[in-house]
């Protein structure tokens, strides 16, 4: 077992470290992304099982759905907040990582003693504190990647190895997890994510020195802040950073994504519990769906770190384009199978879409702003899941599933056609100057990284 064991580990760091990562620093930041990710399924499941698998259908709704609410009313703050906090924190990024592994393990424990007393008082908002700082992780883990990025691979493979380190990560640890909390409770599971956030800030301290920038306080190269933009730099914590076409573009339609997936999570998710697809049982059909979402993100990751992104603009459009084929022709053919198809699109077109733009943000917005951004963006979509999530619980009170997947198949489509047409118009607004080289318009603004 030890020696098993002492392969998997030496096996794992082979892959993390490949290319030049490890002499990068990039590894370090992949495992640290693995164990956060690892440590985020453990909450899942423990929530999963207080709010949705241990009620009935009509209670785990007014659950769901004030979980829901509490995360989303907060969240208007974080992007002020938490983005302006981490750009000013860049001469200390590895003790900011570190931290969101701290405070996560701290909340963990104390959701563990809640869910012992049945005190929802304490367990939504440390619920809630969890999800807050996870998202402060994954802003920061998109800052710090330019500046540990080997020559070797380009920035979306490298968010891709991350993401793809934390889906494998997440999908060990969430079987796991449930199955520990039929065993022992879902308190325990909180614990044991407290001992692997815990474990989470080793890794974060073991990235090199380089990603804590020494120059927070100073004002970016006139050459810098010409590239980011017209905007200068945002320095008043209610003052969003402006963003040029390229990036606004990207988040909206990560935004579209980001809400089918919530959409269709709880949807799916209770109708699966409502109606049976014989002869699979309601517990194997809602482990398929879960199952095949999950496997929509490691395709949607592989297929991130063998295109490459060279254009990942038209990467986030072709995404787009394709899960609103799949959800039409599973409205036409709804059925358990049908279902498993469009979760797995979903699954496939969010991660494949996050990384993309993740990508054009790294590589469009100038070091000054880029936590900003990235708290913005994740603010964004998670208020789009939220929204998504919401009306998938009210659509599952009334509507069967082909008028569902229909209605959401439209709102697609919609959103398709404006992107389309708004890129459409952009590009005719724009004129290159006589003798000036043909470009892109959104390439203008284009930042170095």
């Amino acid at each position: 077992m030890r020696s098993a064991a002492c392969g998997a580990g030496r096996l794992t760091r082979r892959v993390t470290h490949a290319r030049g990562a490890g002499r990068s620093g990039l590894g370090d930041l992949i495992e640290a992304s693995a164990l956060n990710s690892a440590g985020d399924a453990m909450v899942t499941v423990a929530l999963a099982g207080t709010l949705f698998f241990g009620l009935d259908v009509n209670q785990a709704r007014g659950q769901v759905a004030l979980y829901l609410l509490v995360t989303m009313a907060p969240f208007a703050l974080v992007a002020p907040l938490i983005g302006p906090a981490l750009d000013r924190m860049r001469h200390v990024r590895r003790y900011a990582v570190a931290a969101t592994f701290a405070v996560r393990g701290l909340l963990c424990w104390g959701m563990a003693g809640a869910v012992a007393h049945n005190d929802p008082i304490t367990f939504l908002p440390a619920a809630f504190g969890v999800l807050v700082t996870s998202k402060a992780f994954g802003v920061l883990r998109a800052a710090v990647t330019p500046q540990l990025l080997p020559e070797e691979i380009t920035l979306v493979t490298a968010n891709a190895r991350a993401s793809f380190a934390g889906l494998v990560a997440s999908s060990v640890a969430a079987p796991a997890g449930a199955g520990l909390a039929v065993l022992i409770g879902p308190g325990w599971v909180l614990r044991i994510g407290t001992a692997v956030f815990l474990l989470g800030i080793v890794f974060a301290m073991r990235l090199p020195r380089r990603v804590d920038l020494p120059d927070a306080g100073e004002a970016p190269p006139p050459a810098e802040a010409a590239d980011a933009g017209p905007a200068k730099p945002a320095r008043h914590w209610r003052t969003l950073p402006r963003v040029g076409p390229v990036v606004a573009e990207a988040m909206q339609a990560n935004a579209v994504l980001r809400a089918l997936s919530g959409f269709l999570v709880l949807y799916l998710a209770f109708l699966l519990r409502e109606e049976r697809f014989d002869p699979v049982s309601h517990n194997l059909a809602l482990g398929l769906l879960a199952a095949f979402a999950g496997a929509g993100g490691l395709i949607g990751t592989a297929l991130g770190a063998w295109m490459k992104a060279r254009a990942p603009r038209l990467i986030v459009t072709a995404t787009l384009g394709a899960v609103t084929a799949v959800t039409a022709v599973s409205a036409l053919f709804f059925g358990l199978w049908a279902a498993l198809a469009v979760a797995l699109a979903a699954g496939l077109g969010q991660v494949l879409g996050k990384l993309s733009m993740d990508a054009v943000v790294q590589r469009e917005i100038g070091e000054e702003v880029r936590s900003s951004t990235f708290a913005v963006t994740e603010t964004l979509h998670q208020l789009a899941w939220v929204v998504g999530g919401l009306l998938g619980l009210g659509m599952s009170i009334v509507a069967d599933g082909r008028v569902a997947l229909a209605i959401v198949a439209a709102a697609l489509a919609l959103s398709l056609g404006l992107l389309l047409t708004r890129r459409a118009g952009a590009h005719r607004r724009v004129r290159p100057e006589p003798g000036a080289p043909i470009e892109d318009a959104h390439t203008r603004m284009r930042a170095p990284g």
